[in-house]
């Protein structure tokens, strides 16, 4: 059995001073539950406020992106040792990262690489455009963002990899996939070219959470299907009521 997982990506949002209050309003319910992985991923400028105010509580926390490099010259970034400092988690390849930053499956892939030999766990994001969805070429772009942002991954250290699958017009839009939908590319495009690269019995130990518009309303849908584990939750894990997504998970 997989253990649920429920992160929630911040995105640009909140002042550090904000993120003390929503995690002080959270954390207690978010503490609560037992048979689920929770992680909050706020900006940068938060990981060292949220990290000590999470100390102890069981919720994990996680960085939005970070730079392969181990230092030097890359002004801006920020590096795996020093995410792994505060971090148990790091999500990777993001849609807005690929879409504002011109970040590519070579750049995701080596980034996953780094994450890794950091004993961090990446939060691998893949996805398809309304356009590429329209054309019919969901399962060729979403395999292949599995295949080559995974390439060389080390096969002993695959288990610990998190994939989020996040159709990118659905993500903040308020179109979620339909459960069904989305359990089918799960299945067809990820478990698969998992397997192809790693064997069966890791392809179905990998967590592969949904993202898009996620809503304590419709989480128990995904979270029904067979081969979704999760959620990768953005503007509702902003607000209190991300709680009621988590234990959405635990049912």
């Amino acid at each position: 059995m997989r253990k649920p997982f429920v992160a929630g990506n911040w995105k640009m949002n909140k002042t550090v001073a904000e993120a003390r209050q929503l995690v002080a309003e959270m954390a207690p319910g978010l503490g609560s539950f037992q048979g689920v992985e929770t992680v909050l991923c706020p900006p940068f400028p938060a990981l060292v406020a949220v990290s000590a105010m999470l100390a102890g509580t069981g919720i994990g926390l996680g960085a939005q992106n970070m730079y392969w490099e181990e230092s030097g010259a890359y002004t801006g970034e920020v590096s795996p040792a020093m995410v792994a400092e505060l971090c148990g988690y790091v999500i990777l390849g993001h849609s807005e990262r690929r879409t504002y930053f011109g970040e590519t499956d070579r750049g995701v892939n080596r980034k996953t690489v780094a994450a890794l030999a950091h004993h961090l766990v990446p939060i691998v994001c893949v996805g398809e455009t309304l356009a590429e969805n329209a054309a019919g070429e969901t399962a060729q772009v979403v395999t292949r963002q599995v295949r080559e942002g995974l390439q060389g991954v080390d096969g002993a250290e695959a288990s610990r990899l998190v994939i989020a699958y996040e159709p990118v017009w659905a993500i903040g839009t308020g179109k979620a996939a339909t459960g069904q939908g989305a359990n089918e590319v799960v299945r067809e495009c990820i478990r698969k070219p998992l397997a192809e690269l790693f064997g069966g019995s890791t392809a179905q130990a990998v967590r592969v959470l949904y993202g898009g518009s996620v809503t304590p309303a419709n989480a128990a849908e995904f979270f029904g299907q067979p081969e979704i584990d999760g959620a990768l939750v953005g503007g509702a894990s902003l607000k209190p009521d991300f709680v009621k997504i988590v234990q959405a998970a635990v049912k």
